[in-house]
């Protein structure tokens, strides 16, 4: 019980995620709905959502979601964006209008496709073409900021409590084998829409609960490789470090995760010697990718997703399963909310990165 005059600060924000191994489609209204028992994790700062397989019309296509703050600056990106790309379908994001969400910007989607002359002209393969279109509309284009940009998949996100961002984008009507949430409760960042979580690069998005103590380190290092931090937040650097590992350096999730959350260097020296020499490797090759201070986060991809504990364990975070679904949460109550009888309940060592994916050859 709280004393007259104290205020309770929970740790940190709230993360919950969803996946079945089957591809069975879930409405969002489940993972809406499990960020309500965690409400006092969040102040209203901001509240977002990704889901996997939503599109599967325009699964061929990269899905645009942007913000612009008014129709001027969507008339200049749009240009800019035909220079670039076919653009298959263009339409304003659906939304529901309800008080706990006001001041939005111009929230817009494209399906896109890389035209073949302009990948030919930048001699890039078509992921790297569009990882640098974002970053470039991201950082040249005051006003527009592209908020997600995968295939298949779509990142919604606004400044409110995620129980009203999700009613707010009417996430009861589309359908993902895959979601994840967050609930912000920020702390020396600004709450602002962009700032929302998921943040997203291509179909890699990220959810954090926690504080990036290595912040400058980590972006110092990754913009040398041309990402740029612009969302003023420290969580946008995990999203980048994640796709310069997986994409770029081609390293497994297992390894990816051994460079953000590494091992002490005693407990490394225990290990058998071919685990140690690996360990060792990666840990003398990506330093500055070594992610400091308390943090949970999942990461989702195409196909899967991959829950992280900071290696001492400095955030909570829960897993569950029942038949072919795997919940992720903040809190065992998000996901008894989502499914009342989870089964195997653990929480996962600091450290221990927990994979989950698609039986293959269902997408």
């Amino acid at each position: 019980m709280l004393i007259e005059g104290q205020v309770r600060i929970p740790s940190g924000c709230a993360i919950a995620a969803v996946i079945s191994k089957t591809g069975k489609k879930m409405t969002g209204e489940m993972i809406t709905n499990a960020m309500k028992p965690m409400h006092d994790r969040s102040n209203g700062l901001g509240g977002g959502f990704a889901g996997y397989g939503i599109y599967p019309e325009y699964q061929d296509f990269y899905a645009l979601h942007l913000f612009y703050n008014g129709r001027s600056t969507r008339k200049s990106c749009e240009q800019f964006l035909k220079e670039r790309f076919e653009i298959i379908q263009s339409e304003l994001i659906p939304t529901r209008k309800i008080p706990e969400i006001t001041d939005e910007p111009v929230i817009w989607r494209y399906f896109v496709a890389p035209l073949r002359s302009a990948l030919f002209s930048q001699q890039l393969d078509e992921k790297e073409f569009v990882a640098r279109t974002v970053m470039k509309i991201n950082t040249e284009m005051p006003g527009a900021y592209v908020f997600s940009s995968g295939k298949n998949m779509g990142t919604f996100k606004a400044v409110g409590f995620p129980e009203d961002v999700g009613k707010f984008y009417r996430l009861e009507e589309y359908e993902g084998y895959s979601w994840t949430a967050h609930g912000r409760y920020p702390t020396n960042t600004p709450g602002w829409w962009g700032g929302a979580h998921p943040f997203t690069l291509l179909d890699y998005s990220i959810v954090h609960n926690g504080e990036i103590s290595s912040y400058d380190a980590n972006r110092r290092f990754i913009e040398m490789f041309g990402y740029k931090c612009t969302l003023q937040t420290d969580t946008e650097v995990i999203t980048y470090i994640m796709d310069y590992l997986l994409r770029r350096q081609g390293l497994s999730l297992e390894d990816a995760a051994s460079v953000i959350a590494a091992p002490f260097w005693s407990t490394i020296n225990r290990k058998p010697e071919a685990e140690r020499k690996k360990l060792t490797f990666l840990r003398t090759v990506f330093p500055s990718l070594l992610v400091t201070g308390p943090f949970s986060i999942v990461l989702g991809f195409d196909g899967g997703l991959m829950a992280l504990n900071d290696r001492l364990k400095l955030r909570s975070m829960v897993v569950g399963e029942k038949d072919d679904c795997v919940f992720i949460a903040s809190e065992e109550a998000a996901i008894r909310v989502m499914e009342p009888n989870a089964e195997n309940i653990y929480a996962p060592a600091g450290g221990e990165p927990v994979i989950i994916r698609v039986k293959e050859g269902l997408f």
